[in-house]
């Protein structure tokens, strides 16, 4: 005999409910009901914002002790937050902490913005690398999952995503099952810590909550040789959300076979097609003398112009160009992705105000150009400048490391001309360009609370063992194997559990098979559930005592 206790309230649900069971090792569907329903993935979100970051780590773009800037935007986020303040710096492994713990939505929206320069480019880096792991219904507007028009996801999805999570970054994954860490300010506490201490196996994974999700869990378990995952989006309560977790789960380790061939997921594949711009500079040397700088940049960011432009005409960047390019072309690059730098002395024809006769000084092909400072947040001052061909950081080990966030300087402000043409470039993120400055706007409008501010019911997880004193109950007919039993308990219990109120799922063995029960319930109750159920065309019968 196998018991399920259900806690579920009678209050109506904030959102479609949805729900999701994968077998982890494989990827292979266990359960699923509006699976592909777009909902409101609430904090659920903060799982790509971690990827992401996890990514970056791996790759050397940052490290964990890299200082990532407070704006204020950031530090405004409604809770749950861990209380950064504008201008504050504090290091990326104490956001991650935050966002992962505590579902600190400053938190995410600080990560997002160190890593991409501003949390809108880094929710298209988001929506992005959620299509390379096969995130079809997914589209992100922000890091921390408050509520955003075109921000959504499924629950099949998000399954997906916790998958990715234990399988591409498991020297990362433990943060997940963390009942409290320390995050720099505060020690912060687990947001998902009751679910973790009362199921067993439990281990991760995230939690969220806004009105218009509802009470949402992505949770992985392991027993045995056994590992599933499962999402639950729409609930009614934490109470609720925690209990139809437990029994997914139950049903996907029932469900799946002990033996399987493990088939870990494919790395995804982030190259995507971008326009560069190429930058033509002009300025003036001397009063009879112009140097014509040919540059080849994969920058897209705004350049700063001189204060002093030399005055030219459109033949004469032509023919600077020309001949620049000509000259500069049998020279080798100082490295892949630097800037080639070729300079030109013309003579100005007399009484034209036009150059002509360009002729390339050769010793200055050798030389990359410097690229631009961007200024951090609050700081006008420069830094020193960087050779773009200077190595790349080593890929951090893994665990905790130390590295610093290096920032190139300035370059010659001057006049510039463009052009743009498609290369083959890495996706934005992969690429590490310095992130642009950041708006100082703050928004409020439209904002949830987050897990810490929502009503918390008394929470039960472990099974019960008995009726509760009420012995009538209905049955949903005999079944050739208790698995089917189960399953149709579950089903109906996500379809009708506002009229199931706390009734215990009970699977009977009897001689003429496996019989399934709705047992714990009062007369009325039972009267009112068989009549839901048998509106559906499902055999119901009532158990009296």
């Amino acid at each position: 005999m196998i018991l399920f206790a259900w806690a579920l309230p009678m209050a109506v649900a904030a959102a479609p409910f949805a729900a999701f069971v994968m077998d982890a090792r494989t990827g292979q569907e266990i359960y699923a009901q509006n699976a592909d329903t777009r909902l409101h993935p609430a904090s659920l979100t903060k799982m790509m914002t971690l990827y992401m970051a996890f990514n970056a780590i791996e790759r050397g773009q940052v490290r964990l002790d890299s200082k990532f800037l407070v704006s204020s935007h950031a530090a405004a986020q409604p809770p749950s937050r861990l209380g950064l303040k504008p201008g504050q710096r504090i290091e990326l492994r104490y956001l991650i902490r935050a966002a992962a713990v505590k579902s600190a939505n400053d938190a995410a929206t600080v990560i997002g913005e160190g890593l991409a320069g501003s949390e809108a480019k880094f929710a298209a880096q988001m929506t992005q690398m959620a299509r390379a792991l096969g995130m079809r219904n997914t589209n992100f507007r922000n890091a921390n999952g408050l509520t955003a028009e075109g921000h959504y996801s499924t629950a099949r999805d998000m399954t997906v995503l916790g998958r990715r999570l234990f399988y591409d970054f498991p020297q990362y994954y433990s943060i997940f099952s963390r009942r409290s860490a320390d995050a720099g300010i505060a020690t912060v506490a687990s947001t998902n810590k009751r679910f973790l201490d009362n199921y067993e196996g439990a281990d991760g994974i995230k939690t969220g909550y806004t009105r218009a999700a509802g009470f949402n869990l992505t949770a992985s378990a392991k027993r045995g040789s056994k590992r599933i995952i499962a999402t639950v989006l729409g609930g009614t309560s934490t109470a609720h959300r925690n209990q139809v977790m437990a029994q997914l789960l139950d049903a996907g380790f029932g469900k799946a076979p002990t033996r399987v061939r493990e088939v870990k997921p494919a790395p995804p594949q982030l190259v995507a097609e971008k326009k560069v711009r190429r930058t033509v500079q002009v300025a003036r040397a001397e009063p009879r003398q112009a140097v014509a700088n040919v540059q080849l940049s994969s920058s897209d960011r705004p350049v700063a112009r001189a204060s002093t432009v030399a005055v030219v005409t459109p033949a004469a960047i032509s023919a600077a160009v020309s001949r620049a390019q000509a000259s500069a072309a049998p020279a080798p690059a100082a490295s892949s992705g630097s800037t080639l730098t070729a300079s030109a002395r013309p003579t100005r024809k007399p009484g034209t105000g036009q150059f002509a006769n360009v002729t390339v000084d050769s010793e200055l092909l050798a030389r990359a150009a410097r690229p631009e400072a961007r200024p951090e947040e609050g700081d006008t001052s420069e830094k020193p400048a960087e050779p773009l061909n200077a190595a790349r950081p080593t890929p951090a080990p893994r665990g905790d490391q130390s590295a610093s966030l290096s920032t190139p300087a300035a370059g010659s402000p001057s006049l510039f001309v463009q052009s743009t043409q498609p290369q083959p470039e890495s996706m934005a993120l992969l690429t590490a360009p310095p992130p642009a400055q950041r708006s100082e706007t703050i928004i409020l409008a439209s904002l949830e609370p987050e897990e810490e501010t929502a009503p918390q019911a008394t929470e039960i997880v472990a099974r019960g063992s008995g009726s509760g004193g009420k012995s009538w109950g209905v049955s949903l007919g005999l079944f050739r194997s208790q698995h089917e039993a189960e399953q149709m308990l579950l089903k109906t219990a996500l379809q009708e559990s506002s009229a199931l109120g706390s009734a215990l799922s009970r699977v009977a063995n009897t001689k003429r098979g496996f019989e399934a029960n709705f047992v714990g319930m009062n007369r009325e109750t039972a009267e009112l559930a068989c009549g839901r159920i048998s509106a559906r065309h499902q055999n119901c019968r009532i158990i009296g005592p």
